[in-house]
Formats: C-alpha cells, sequence, structure tokens
C-alpha cells in the first residue's frame, strides 16, 4: 500500500490536471479509484484537503501583485523559520530564490510554495517533490497561468539548463 500524501497529490496532477484540467471528477469517485490503485484512506483524505486549501489559497489571492505587494525600491530577502528551513533544507531554499529570481515565481506564489510544501507532513521534501509543488500551485494559480509551460519543464531534465 503507498501511503504518502505526496504520492496521492502526483498521481492526481498527472492523470487529471497535467494536461491544463481540472479536477473534476466527483471526490467520492476520485477516493475510490485512489483506493484502487492502493493509496490509504487516511492519505486521500490529506490530499483532498490540501488541494482544496491550494484552491482557496489562489481563489483568495489578489490578482495582482500590486494588490498585495506594497512598492519597494529594492529586492526584498525571504527570511525562513527554523522549521521552514529544516523541510526545505538548503537545496530547497535554494531552489526557490532560483525560481524568484527566474521569474518563475512572484512573491506570492512564493509563499504559497511554502505554505503547501509545509502542510506536507515529511522532515525534510526531495528537490523533486519541491518542483512537483510548484507546478501544482502554478498549474491551479490563473494569474500565473502564462507559467505553465515553464512548470512543465520544471519537473523535466532539461530545467537545469533554462535556470543557467
Amino acid at each position: 500500500m503507498k501511503e504518502d500524501m505526496l504520492e496521492v497529490l502526483l498521481y492526481l496532477f498527472e492523470n487529471y490536471m497535467a494536461d491544463g484540467g481540472e479536477l473534476q471528477p466527483d471526490q467520492e469517485i476520485l477516493s475510490r479509484e485512489l483506493s484502487q490503485a492502493g493509496f490509504a484512506d487516511g492519505e486521500i483524505s490529506k490530499a483532498f484537503a490540501w488541494l482544496e486549501d491550494l484552491l482557496t489559497m489562489c481563489e483568495d489571492a489578489p490578482k495582482t501583485e500590486a494588490d498585495w505587494l506594497p512598492h519597494v525600491d529594492h529586492p526584498s530577502i525571504r527570511v525562513f523559520t527554523d522549521s521552514e528551513s529544516q523541510r526545505f533544507g538548503l537545496g530547497g531554499k535554494s531552489l526557490l530564490i532560483q525560481l524568484e529570481q527566474a521569474g518563475v515565481l512572484d512573491g506570492q506564489s512564493r509563499e504559497m510554495v511554502i505554505d503547501r510544501v509545509m502542510a506536507i507532513e515529511t522532515d525534510e521534501l526531495s528537490a523533486d517533490h519541491l518542483k512537483w509543488v510548484v507546478m501544482m500551485v502554478l498549474c491551479n494559480h490563473p494569474e500565473r497561468s502564462d507559467l505553465i509551460g515553464l512548470a512543465e519543464e520544471l519537473v523535466s531534465e532539461d530545467f537545469e539548463a533554462l535556470l543557467h
């Protein structure tokens, strides 16, 4: 039996959302399908709650960066809490900074990624898992829809070349 909520999220993303579609099937039908695929009921429930929280964040988010970020004339620095630092590790924090500097993430989407990573029950996330979370956030954040193609590249082997 598969025990990881992130595996459930990846399964849902790859099978229902990867082609720009939305998660339309009935939650009860999806739960049965996921159970048949070997996922534990508790992990399925956690994954649905995680996705619902993401959708709520995206719906409630200000529509433009100017609506939520006061004007600053200099770049800001994101200071990670101890628990965030532990969860992301040095590599994860570095990847977030690179994505923001490359324009893949803005401050708002960066904070959504941090929130969603912190909602996953794990001590430290791998770089690949972090990339998938970034892609899920971008694909569910309509104001960042211009980056969906880049988000797909994010999980491919060629993505490192795009950052440099």
